[in-house]
């Protein structure tokens, strides 16, 4: 996957957002599935078998409004799969990032299919059971755009139009607030539609049943969500500019540490020690010394007394410095941001 800056023509003339990601997959071996992704399966059946191959493509410079872009040889992503149960939905999502103002454009092209011949994306997707779809399908010749709620779908909204199998066609959703654009071949596809039900999420591909589907010149033009962590953070910064070092760590899905926000943005991700887990579990404060400045790991914790997080702190030390003394001046910075939290969400 790389990150490129493309020219606006390629975004269905839909306004830039700040950042691009472009779905390469050429950068991954025939028969690979793509790293930075999660093969998820809604419903029941056959787990999905999502990979690149090679297969006529639409070029990548064509432009998602042509209707006959020229073709070459090139690397997909292909869904498999021919499980023809009809409740089994293969989904593939983005986990390298989470959504919230963003265009979603991609070319698909649906091969083949007896029980259903169906391709859409997914996006704001939290889990199995709740997301949004925007799918086409071929067999009816429609395009729908729908909610899955504690797994239950919405009615389905959207109008008929052509959608021939086994040839190229462009779908897209553009999301801003809770107002969401649907385009297919380039263009607005029915008026914006407006959802509260979930305001950013993962995105990603999605079939149906036996549906083999193939997927290219995938852009995503968005908004980076800056977390609340980050912003107080950079509030803190602002006011003690002397600060030479400031990292929040909070527990990730799989129970590692992570920093969540820095003073130096390419920290985000990093994982924490076992200093930033003591201070998350029991509120252990870490203290150590380096050339000319002190090093401190303190718990960060809600109203409620909790420990919701480990900030990690580098300060210039001065003459005489006492580890008491670089502590309490570590707490006037921990305190400051606690002023900001009231739980765990603020972090976020």
């Amino acid at each position: 996957m790389r990150i490129f800056f493309w020219i606006a023509g390629l975004l269905l003339a839909l306004p830039a957002c700040g950042a691009e990601l472009h779905f390469d997959f050429g950068d991954y071996p025939e028969g690979a599935t793509p790293t930075n992704f999660q093969a998820v399966l809604a419903g029941e059946g056959q787990p999905p078998l999502w990979k690149v191959i090679t297969a006529e493509a639409p070029s990548a410079f064509a432009g998602f409004s042509s209707n006959t872009p020229a073709l070459n040889f090139s690397q997909v992503l292909a869904q498999t799969s021919t499980d023809p149960t009809d409740e089994h939905f293969p989904m593939l999502l983005y986990s390298g990032e989470r959504f919230r103002k963003f265009t979603f454009t991609t070319r698909f092209k649906i091969v083949s299919g007896v029980t259903e011949q169906m391709a859409g994306v997914v996006f704001r997707y939290q889990n199995a059971s709740n997301y949004y779809v925007v799918r086409a399908n071929a067999v009816d010749n429609n395009v729908r755009f729908y909610k899955v709620v504690d797994g239950q779908r919405s009615t389905p909204i959207g109008p008929d139009v052509p959608v021939a199998a086994g040839v190229w066609h462009s779908l897209g959703v553009q999301c801003e607030g809770n107002q969401i654009v649907v385009s297919y071949e380039g263009k607005p596809l029915m008026p914006a539609l407006g959802d509260n039900t979930f305001t950013e999420g993962q995105l990603g591909f999605r079939t149906k049943s036996d549906a083999v589907c193939y997927f290219t010149d995938s852009l995503v033009d968005y908004t980076p969500i800056v977390p609340g962590a980050q912003t107080i953070v950079d509030k803190v910064l602002e006011l003690e500019p002397q600060i030479l070092g400031l990292q929040i760590y909070t527990a990730q899905t799989n129970g590692a540490m992570a920093v969540i926000a820095s003073k130096n943005k390419t920290d985000y991700g990093q994982p924490g020690a076992e200093a930033e887990a003591a201070a998350l579990k029991d509120g252990t404060v870490s203290f150590a010394r380096e050339k000319n400045a002190v090093l401190l790991i303190l718990p960060l914790h809600d109203r409620n007394g909790d420990f919701i997080a480990a900030v990690r702190l580098r300060l210039k030390s001065f003459l005489g410095e006492t580890q008491d003394t670089a502590v309490n001046r570590a707490r006037m910075v921990v305190n400051h941001i606690q002023d900001q939290v009231l739980s765990e969400s603020d972090l976020q």
